[in-house]
């Protein structure tokens, strides 16, 4: 046994189920690059005021969450615990706000580090696949986006997940709300922490997930009380669309999320099988997120998909993702002759598009065919001296057991038939 150990709340992908993980960020991403997402890839640090400022002083994420550090040359950065502030930074930073086609739109995918009780479903590193439109505000922008995160959950085949939506209002309408909010928090019987986030951002203590605090926000003021007339058609225009393309919604007016800036639309996944953790995705439109980082006003909405609870969902559904072979032939060489030849054969098939292996370190044919059948082929190439001098190797479908000759130059094509 290894002396190390991956750290606590950590875990490694090794196969054969780091392929489920591969299939769901390949079909979360699908859809977002048929609708013309561009792939961007950021830094798995950055600076901790672009949090700070970003995702909100008041957060458990910055407050509590953030893996935090000093350089040898004393700057603050930080891993980063969400992927929208980056991906914005980045694109600020190249300006690409400035090429004249908004909304910039962009996808992403990677790990994301949180210090947290880990438990089934909450790990202190995570993978997620994210997309964000940068720069325009229409309704239908926000439609797109969680229609193309129900596409790729529909097309995992993920059924019983519900779609949470609610409006946080704008700069126009937030003000009274939040008002009318602090005031009935500061009635309630609260700890000195939760008192301090009130007057910080009164919206954070909605998402407070304590049973003690939950109970009390009972009677809580409702932001869809407070909209203002342009929210509300904003809003409406949302959920009209939604309806349109036949997505299912549930509208939750208490769903504020935990992050400071969403602004309007708002909006989250959850899996009821997955217990306490049971939100998948979610995202929402985050108007004035440029400006807090130092940009120019550019309107946005982005959504990002936990890639690990998705693949928690599809367990808990008992969906079987349709995984590609990593192997289809697998080469089984009696001799040296036989050992070049097949591993000159192996390389021409995969560089015809066939998943092909080789039977390494001189096994002899019992075991090497208990590595074919191990290593999930469908067919199985078997070549001694006797076959050589005849032009041939002997082809074998793994799971018939029936064995046959192929002349040498006809292998690639009768594989491939074979394959289909």
């Amino acid at each position: 046994m290894s002396t190390f150990q991956a750290p606590k709340g950590t875990y490694d992908l090794l196969p054969p189920d780091s392929a489920a993980f591969l299939a769901v960020r390949e079909a979360i991403a699908a859809p977002a690059r048929r609708a013309g997402y561009g792939y961007v890839e950021t830094p798995g640090f950055e600076h901790v005021e672009l949090f700070a400022r970003g995702v909100g002083e008041s957060t458990d994420i910055v407050t509590k969450e953030m893996y935090a550090f000093s350089t040898k040359g004393g700057t603050e950065l930080a891993l980063r615990p969400e992927g929208t502030a980056s991906v914005l930074r980045a694109a600020l930073q190249a300006n690409l706000h400035k090429a004249g086609n908004l909304p910039v739109k962009l996808w992403y995918s990677g790990s994301y580090y949180r210090y947290e009780r880990p438990q089934a479903g909450r790990y202190r590193h995570f993978s997620q696949v994210g997309a964000e439109a940068i720069g325009a505000e229409d309704p239908a922008l926000d439609a797109e986006l969680v229609i193309l995160a129900v596409d790729a959950y529909r097309s995992l085949g993920l059924r019983d997940f519900r779609l949470l939506l609610n409006s946080l209002g704008d700069k126009e309408c937030r003000p009274a709300y939040r008002a009318a909010l602090q005031d009935f928090l500061r009635g309630l019987d609260l700890d000195d922490d939760t008192r301090k986030r009130i007057e910080i951002n009164p919206l954070r203590v909605l998402d407070d997930k304590r049973e003690a605090v939950q109970r009390q926000l009972t009677g809580a003021p409702l932001i869809v009380d407070h909209l203002c007339e342009a929210c509300k058609a904003y809003h409406e225009q949302v959920r009209e669309l939604l309806t349109a393309a036949g997505v299912a919604y549930e509208d939750d007016p208490r769903l504020v999320r935990g992050l400071d800036y969403y602004t309007r639309t708002t909006f989250e996944f959850v899996h009821d099988a997955l217990g306490s953790q049971s939100a998948v995705g979610g995202g929402g439109r985050y108007d004035g997120l440029s400006e807090m980082i130092g940009g120019p006003s550019l309107p946005s909405v982005g959504w990002a998909l936990g890639v690990d609870r998705t693949v928690l969902a599809l367990k808990a559904e008992g969906v079987e993702l349709a995984l590609p072979a990593a192997t289809d032939v697998y080469a089984v060489p009696l001799g040296e002759q036989a050992r070049r030849t097949l591993f000159a054969l192996v390389t021409q098939l995969r560089r015809e598009g066939i998943a092909a292996d080789f039977a390494f370190g001189g096994k002899g044919i019992k075991n090497a065919m208990k590595s074919a059948d191990r290593s999930g082929a469908r067919l199985a190439i078997v070549a001694g001296e006797r076959d050589l001098a005849e032009g041939v190797v002997q082809i074998k479908d793994l799971a018939s057991g029936e064995q046959g000759p192929v002349a040498l130059d006809e292998v690639a094509g009768t594989v491939k038939e074979r394959l289909v």
